[in-house]
């Protein structure tokens, strides 16, 4: 019988307190942080490759560096906030986050930035876990929805504004301080996270495990956390690399050969008494695995819909790179509020609020590829996509975060940051995974056709991953119905 690691934090039951909205506070300020240096990077990319002479190559490992990074120590990065404090871990990711900042807008040349998005995407990875499986520690019923409700409020605002800002501050400081600035500007928001997490966390903030047969530091897992990472990156690599070779792809069914020796694995600590890196019994609750699913299928297609049009326009269209950033403005902040309207809501009418959102960016994908058609043949207003992708936004503020709420309701409180984290694992592959390969279809039609057609192309196959994950979620809602009708029926 599988022997657990007592969670030392949850001790203090804060499921009542007043101060768990102040700590709910602190993990907002820095997920605003770590979203909004990814969208304000985006439009700074330009100024970089300029000012640092770099190659394409470079730029493209700005952002793949980060991801790359992210996606490999979340897990572990969550399991060790489970069992030995994720208050400590939280300021330890906030830290280093905050200290590559530095280091990235200091940064003279190429090497040095790439280097400091590495570790900056290990201090996200160190705190997005620590941050779901606090809200999941002091947060229980229908609050629970509304702190996740907040948590997509900020995911939205902070994709709204990043852009804005970043073209603000690379128009106030110029060429060369400009996107030194879109990195330097995450330093006083750090600093302010940290003092706060150090007047509100309870203490202790961090432990070392009780050193008992079969606990303690075996339960931080270290081969199932190495299998896991490795998987992680063999399978990330190739698609964050900017000009895979032939022999690279051969990483994919390794990392998919690490994947099943890592579950292997697991299922034979677990059965020795040790306490894994995860309880794979998690993927036994259907609510937790349509739920994983849903997400992956969902971020497959969406994060791509963000690179397409800022392409589209830019290239397409002649925008500039403040232009681009404004067209998503209006679904973004639409997407902050149905986030918190969903969040207030998702305890009572459960899976079916993901389902409209999925039906709400459906028909906001397939009403943008008409417009961007329309443009082409009719001349209509390229404007209208701020009303179409408006739609994309409502759809996408009542999918993720009470996606997240559904998903993670019956995950054991021990084990909540490792399976928040495996779920945002499967979010950073079908991220990587979907702009590889939707950028690659548009780059693949353009030469054949116009501008228009190719990303109506990509927007398609967007549509189809959305698609695919609306039947995921028909397919959870009917396995809910069908254990409650059991359950009555005992």
């Amino acid at each position: 019988m599988t022997q657990r690691t007592p969670q030392h934090d949850t001790a203090t039951d804060l499921s009542n307190d007043p101060v768990r909205w102040r700590i709910l506070v602190v993990l907002l300020i820095a997920i605003f942080m770590s979203l909004m240096s990814v969208s304000v990077v985006n439009v700074a990319l330009a100024s970089i490759q300029d000012a640092l002479d770099a190659s394409q190559s470079d730029i493209q490992w700005v952002l793949s560096g980060y991801a790359l990074t992210f996606g490999v120590v979340l897990v572990s990065a969550g399991r060790a906030g489970d069992l030995m404090g994720r208050g400590g871990f939280f300021i330890l990711g906030v830290a280093l986050f905050t200290l590559a900042s530095i280091a990235a807008g200091l940064a003279p040349d190429a090497q040095w930035l790439n280097a400091a998005r590495f570790i900056q995407g290990i201090g996200s990875g160190f705190l997005n876990p620590q941050a779901v499986g606090m809200i999941q520690q002091y947060f229980r019923g229908p609050e629970r929805g509304r702190a996740f409700g907040f948590f997509g409020t900020i995911v939205g605002v902070s994709v709204a504004i990043g852009p804005v800002i970043g073209g603000l501050l690379i128009q106030l400081g110029g060429l060369e301080i400009g996107w030194r600035l879109t990195f330097l500007i995450n330093v006083p928001v750090g600093i302010l996270t940290i003092v706060l997490a150090l007047l509100w966390f309870p203490r202790p903030l961090i432990h070392k495990p009780k050193l008992q047969e079969h606990k303690g530091l075996s339960s931080l897992d270290p081969i199932g956390a190495l299998l896991l990472g490795l998987g992680v990156l063999a399978v990330l690599y190739p698609f964050v690399e900017s000009d895979p070779s032939g022999l690279m792809w051969l990483l994919l069914p390794a990392g998919l050969l690490l994947f099943y020796l890592w579950a292997r694995w697991e299922r034979w600590y677990t059965e020795r008494g040790y306490s894994p890196m995860v309880d794979l019994k998690i993927f036994a609750t259907s609510s937790y695995l349509n739920g994983s699913i849903i997400m992956t299928l969902y971020f497959l297609g969406m994060t791509s819909i963000w690179v397409l049009i800022p392409l589209y326009v830019q290239q397409g269209l002649g925008f500039s790179a403040f232009e681009a950033g404004m067209v998503g403005i209006p679904s973004a902040l639409l997407s902050a509020y149905s986030a918190h309207w969903a969040g207030k809501r998702v305890n009572h009418y459960g899976r079916k609020i993901v389902i409209g959102g999925l039906g709400f960016a459906i028909f906001g994908l397939l009403s943008s590829i008409a417009v961007v058609l329309l443009y082409e043949y009719m001349d209509l207003s390229i404007w209208w996509l701020l009303l179409t992708l408006g739609f994309f936004g409502i759809g996408q503020g009542s999918v993720i975060s009470p996606n997240q709420t559904l998903t993670l309701a019956e995950v054991p409180l021990a084990y909540a940051g490792s399976s928040g984290a495996i779920m945002q694992t499967g979010q950073r592959i079908g991220t990587s995974v979907g702009i590889a390969v939707i950028t690659a279809i548009v780059f693949a039609v353009r030469p054949y056709s116009s501008w228009h057609i190719a990303v109506s192309m990509g927007l398609l196959t967007i549509t189809l991953m959305i698609f695919l994950a609306l039947v995921m979620a028909f397919k959870d809602l009917r396995d809910r119905r069908a254990a409650t009708h059991q359950s009555s029926q005992r």
